[in-house]
């Protein structure tokens, strides 16, 4: 599936919200995740200096201090052609290992969907 065209409506959303927050902070990444209830959480790439976390990273820890219990999905918006370890890590702890992420580049166009596993 490398068509934008082919995304089920809620994954086009995920992509548009995590392109969304990596454009307006101006920072390398952007994510989203959907949970078990259909609530989305929108984040981007944290850069402090006592604190770096991915954009993916930051959505999955918005999502489990908001009470989410599993994941439906993730998406993450970059230039980076591949999730890394750690992104697909966060998202299994919350999700399992099926769960979807959904990979874009900065244009919202669907890269790759790899499972978090």
């Amino acid at each position: 599936m490398s068509e934008s065209t082919e995304l089920d409506p809620e994954d086009r959303k995920i992509i548009t919200l995590a392109r969304s927050a990596r454009a307006r902070n101006a920072v390398p990444e952007g994510a989203a995740v959907r949970d078990e209830t259909g609530r989305t959480y929108v984040a981007a790439t944290v850069d402090l200096a006592s604190l770096k976390l991915s954009a993916l990273q930051t959505a999955v820890a918005m999502a489990v201090a908001s009470g989410a219990t599993s994941l439906e999905a993730a998406a993450v918006v970059s230039d980076a052609e591949a999730a890394s370890d750690a992104d697909r890590s966060a998202v299994r702890d919350l999700g399992g290992p099926d769960t979807p992420v959904l990979l874009a580049a900065p244009d919202g166009t669907l890269r790759a969907t790899v499972s978090a596993g």
